[in-house]
């Protein structure tokens, strides 16, 4: 009777232990057959290449021209677009 009170004593404080290491899940490695990163599809290529012209065109204008073309940046980025899209076209 005493040991397995002894057992009980000594395994308490590891019943408790438990539930708290298993939160703590280690990392997970990368593994080799995982690719690195995802493939850029050429529409994919072609929204950043209009995304980044729009923002140069946005970047170089004025307060006033600003207003004239769309107060904000969202109103301004469409036209932009649309213009290139049509200009590609």
């Amino acid at each position: 009777m005493l040991s397995r009170l002894a057992v009980a004593v000594l395994a308490a404080p590891l019943c408790l232990a438990q539930p708290a290491l298993a939160r703590e899940a280690p990392a997970a490695k990368p593994s080799a057959a995982e690719p690195a990163a995802k493939e850029i599809t050429p529409g994919q290529s072609a929204a950043r290449e209009r995304q980044k012209k729009c923002g140069a065109e946005w970047r170089g204008l004025s307060a006033t021209e600003k207003a004239a073309q769309g107060p904000k940046w969202p109103q301004y980025f469409s036209k932009c677009v649309k213009r290139l899209k049509q200009q590609k076209a």
